[in-house]
């Protein structure tokens, strides 16, 4: 056994999770039970136990929190300003994953949160701790990887229109696409495979389905294809 002489900062871990609903991107986030910030809303998280790693840790508060499970995260970025944490020296590792929003709008509070929601990344509430800031850096996170990267199909069904495929990025983007110049530059990336399939319950003519070619994407990645949106 070691001790220190020195006073140890504690250790948390933050998790953002956005989902696409139709064309509004949403965050989950959890109502605290417990003081600081008691009843206020904030990311779901908590503190790392001694004989676990961040990664589970972070898989473990979510489950605990709002009940999702086997979530693929990627580690964001450690936040450690002296005085973010009322509680003392806490450091933060954040966590940010997408998620289809069909498939996991059922959300529960648990342990230490008294409820769980979706809200729209556009109109949030008030943040406990510095949150906004996490969520903040998460989001932009977001818009430049999809620049270089199709990550955006994780929040899509398997199946989608080009027009699904297009809101998908103006919501994240926060701007409007031409639609003759996206769908060609979509279509010259190679990673979306069109489908001879339509979406039913159109009046008039169904939109054609497409989904997306991983075996594409590896291939243009491979050869240093350039995926600037």
């Amino acid at each position: 056994m070691y001790t220190y002489e020195y006073p140890r900062p504690a250790l948390t871990v933050d998790c953002v999770i956005f989902g696409l609903d139709e064309n509004v991107l949403k965050v989950l986030l959890i109502q605290r039970l417990k003081a600081p910030f008691e009843g206020s809303w904030a990311l779901p998280g908590g503190f790392v136990d001694m004989r676990e790693t961040i990664d589970h840790a972070a898989q473990r508060e979510l489950q605990e929190e709002t009940g999702l499970e086997n979530i693929y995260m990627e580690q964001l970025y450690t936040f450690g300003d002296v005085d973010r944490d009322p509680r003392g020296r806490v450091v933060s590792v954040a966590y940010y994953a997408l998620v289809k929003f069909e498939d996991y709008k059922k959300v529960r509070g648990a342990t230490d949160a008294m409820d769980a929601a979706w809200f729209a990344v556009s109109e949030l509430p008030p943040l406990a701790f510095d949150h906004d800031k996490i969520l903040a850096l998460a989001h932009q996170r977001l818009k430049n990887k999809l620049r270089y990267q199709p990550i955006g199909f994780e929040l899509l069904p398997e199946k989608f229109t080009f027009s699904q495929l297009q809101t998908m990025y103006e919501t994240i983007w926060q701007k409007e696409l031409d639609k003759r110049n996206f769908r060609k530059k979509i279509l010259q990336l190679g990673f979306v495979m069109e489908l001879e399939e339509y979406q039913t319950g159109h009046q008039h003519r169904a939109p054609r389905l497409y989904k997306f070619d991983k075996e594409g994407y590896l291939s243009r990645e491979a050869k240093g294809a350039d995926f600037e949106g």
